[in-house]
């Protein structure tokens, strides 16, 4: 049987952000809750259904399934969010810096990537490491259940559903954009690469 799943607690940080207000953070974890809440809640009802029931146009276990993936993608591109969002911090680290520009050429034009794939997703917009292809590339998700790619390790997510926004900006996410980027911890994102670049093992790299 699954661990119950536990919601970890918003940092104080996080309340004091520049550009993104105290009620919108309050309120989006508010939803982090909802999602840890329905993940539990479908394994349990997984457990007392019958299973081997399934069928591709309906069933319980295709909709239980389906509710699931997206409710426990929803926990942890969500804390991976609000663990990154404590304050301006930091500076990408130097091995980070290289992997971009082997990538993308520059910082900058990564961040132009980056930026309109925020512009553009219906969902998250993630920057990631593929362990296959030893680089860094940016994608997007619609639906946080769908698009992910399979080997890569998501490093930097960033949340474009209009709930992370609205409250302060309406329907200017470019602002929200900005202030996403002014209040990051590069810490965190050093970190969570070195991480990354740990699991792939000692192939060969691009930069």
């Amino acid at each position: 049987m699954h661990k119950k799943v536990k919601p970890m607690p918003l940092p104080p940080q996080a309340l004091q952000l520049k550009g993104i207000s105290a009620r919108t953070m309050t309120e989006h974890y508010k939803l982090y809750e909802g999602y840890v809440n329905k993940v539990n809640e479908t394994r349990e009802k997984l457990q007392r259904i019958d299973t081997s029931k399934g069928n591709t146009t309906y069933s319980e276990v295709r909709a239980l399934k389906r509710g699931e993936s997206y409710a426990l993608d929803g926990v942890k591109l969500h804390e991976l969010y609000f663990e990154q969002l404590i304050g301006a911090n930091g500076k990408p680290s130097n091995e980070l810096m290289k992997a971009l520009e082997a990538s993308y050429g520059s910082f900058d034009k990564w961040k132009s990537e980056f930026n309109g794939s925020g512009l553009s997703a219906r969902g998250w917009a993630i920057l990631a490491y593929d362990k296959d292809q030893q680089e860094l590339f940016n994608y997007i998700t619609d639906d946080q259940h769908d698009g992910h790619v399979i080997q890569a390790i998501p490093i930097l997510p960033m949340d474009v559903f209009e709930h992370s926004y609205f409250i302060d900006y309406g329907t200017k996410r470019q602002e929200y954009i900005n202030a996403f980027f002014n209040n990051l911890d590069w810490n965190v994102i050093n970190k969570r690469f070195t991480r990354a670049l740990k699991e792939a093992g000692p192939k060969f790299r691009l930069f």
